[in-house]
């Protein structure tokens, strides 16, 4: 028997739509410039175990 990792669609945290990009389990993103095509914006994101926090971007 084969048992899969869990898996999850990443969603906007602007729009809730999906994404283009798929995690696992063991999946790390650190700082990661997660772009929503419904909505096109870019947001910067940390993604650990399935976890999403967003970062705070520093004002220019």
């Amino acid at each position: 028997m084969i048992v899969l990792p869990k898996q999850l669609w990443v969603r906007c945290p602007s729009c809730g739509n999906k994404t283009r990009i798929k995690v696992y389990e063991d999946t790390v993103l650190l700082n990661f410039p997660l772009y929503c095509p419904k909505c096109k914006v870019e947001t910067i994101v940390n993604i650990v175990k399935l976890k999403m926090v967003l970062c705070k971007e520093p004002d220019a």
